[in-house]
């Protein structure tokens, strides 16, 4: 479940619309950190070995490099799934933001479609919403 998760921010790594459940942004969250962890004892082992240290420690920055874009789109998809703009997410930057942004992060989605799309759960009353919604159009 954890890998599909990744899979699934990875695929959507550029879109900012729609929503993310609790799971897929922890997965992705938890895969990125186990990842960087490893980087970092890679670069801590290998520094007495052939590699030189800076080696791995550009592949760290890459890594981190290629994952800003779908972090910054799963956090966004987060946020709306609990009904509040993704910009939101750019209050990391003020003074205890970070642990603002895990509150907001831990909440959970809203059941019913919102203004960012349908719950990315896939709730029973949300077909039905879905269904009612689409013979009215």
């Amino acid at each position: 479940m954890i890998i599909e998760n990744y899979k699934i921010c990875l695929q959507k790594y550029a879109d900012f619309s729609g929503r993310a459940s609790r799971s897929e942004f922890w997965s992705f969250a938890l895969v990125n950190i186990i990842v960087l962890v490893l980087l970092i004892l890679g670069t801590v082992v290998v520094v007495d070995s052939v590699l030189e240290e800076n080696f791995i420690a550009g592949i760290g920055g890459f890594y981190i490099l290629g994952m800003f874009l779908p972090s910054i789109a799963v956090g966004a998809r987060r946020m709306h799934d609990i009904g509040r703009s993704g910009w939101l997410q750019f209050i990391y930057m003020v003074p205890l933001g970070p642990f603002v942004l895990i509150v907001f992060y831990s909440l959970p989605g809203e059941i019913q479609r919102n203004q960012y799309g349908r719950n990315p759960l896939n709730l029973e009353d949300d077909d039905e919403y879905d269904m009612l919604e689409h013979l009215i159009e």
